[in-house]
């Protein structure tokens, strides 16, 4: 049984995908109602609907298509994403003015800060998208290529936040979409010339698909910056969660006052103080300790420890004494 598409078979399908019809329209405003309800109500699940829903990366992989064979296929593709994406965003802006949301999500958030991983993820997806369409067995993989890389939702999220004024927002949203978009495409275009002998030659001939894959090059620099910042922001978060641990374990093992009198139930670091503002907390078997006086000691051992100063906050949980006695919480 022959599951791949013959070249002019396969040429008919992308053209056929390529169509602005009553199909796509329909599914783009449902996609595009969904995403941005979902996005305003922050549902994961709810915008993981409206990528499946959605039947942008049809044209998009047709566009990839007539790039290296027919280029009146990329000008019918074109207008084809055009209008999904005036419609997204038009309707996305109207629902978040009517709604008038005045603080968004993480869902939003996250769609706000595209990085290099973004870009090979839609690298990847571009490639699995015309596979699918090349080998009738991996057709089911479309889905899940539609839900990797999504082109709906950041259009949502850019209406949304041109809608409240957030533009600087508004603008990471904007290149995600792009960097979706262009992924797509150069993932596409490369998969392409490698399983269809008759395109291999005609990239190096194409100007638009030498084109779109120097403008997915350029991507490289915001999306660097990006990315290191996220890696940075990473490594920061593991050095403060491994002083937390070493604070925590000489707490319990190095010092008098929590090894003997107290015990420690658990330490948080709010970074954001300055010094840095340690809590712990405490189970004590005295409803008088530990004094001030034991807690500027320890605070002075912990700094003792540590290449930066610190400021400590104890607070004591509900003790229980078997027999007479009672239960008290405080704070030092």
């Amino acid at each position: 049984m022959v599951d791949s598409l013959s070249f002019e078979e396969l040429a008919a399908e992308f053209e056929a995908d390529a169509r602005l019809d009553a199909d796509f329209l329909v599914l783009t405003l449902s996609a595009s109602l969904i995403a941005s309800f979902g996005l305003l109500a922050d549902s994961a699940g709810v915008v993981i609907g409206a990528m499946v829903i959605a039947p942008w990366i049809l044209p998009l992989r047709s566009m990839s298509f007539g790039m290296l064979h027919d280029p009146a296929l990329v000008g019918r593709s074109l207008v084809t994403l055009a209008a999904g994406f005036a419609i997204t965003v038009s309707l996305s802006a109207l629902v978040g003015a009517g709604v008038g949301m005045p603080v968004f999500g993480a869902e939003v958030a996250a769609r706000t800060s595209p990085n290099l991983l973004d870009l090979g993820i839609a690298l990847v997806a571009g490639a699995a998208a015309v596979y699918a369409k090349i080998r009738s067995r991996a057709v089911s993989s479309l889905v899940g290529t539609a839900i990797a890389v999504a082109l709906v939702p950041p259009v949502c999220v850019l209406g949304l936040l041109l809608s409240a004024g957030e533009w600087q927002a508004a603008r990471g949203a904007g290149l995600l979409f792009v960097t979706n978009l262009l992924g797509i495409l150069s993932g596409a275009l490369l998969l392409l010339v490698a399983t269809q002998p008759q395109l291999r030659r005609r990239l190096w001939r194409s100007q638009m698909g030498l084109v779109s894959l120097l403008f997915t090059a350029v991507l490289l620099l915001p999306l660097s910056n990006s990315f290191l910042q996220l890696v940075r922001q990473s490594q920061r978060q593991l050095a403060q969660r491994r002083i937390e641990e070493s604070i925590a374990k000489s707490l319990k093992t190095e010092t008098i006052t929590i090894g003997r009198d107290s015990q420690l139930v658990g330490i948080t670091i709010d970074w954001t103080s300055k010094p840095p503002l340690i809590r712990a907390s405490v189970r004590v078997n005295r409803a008088d300790l530990p004094t001030p006086a034991q807690v500027a000691a320890v605070q002075q051992f912990i700094n003792s420890k540590q290449p930066q100063r610190y400021q400590l906050v104890v607070q004591r949980s509900a003790i229980d004494i078997i027999g007479p006695g009672s239960r008290d919480d405080g704070k030092y």
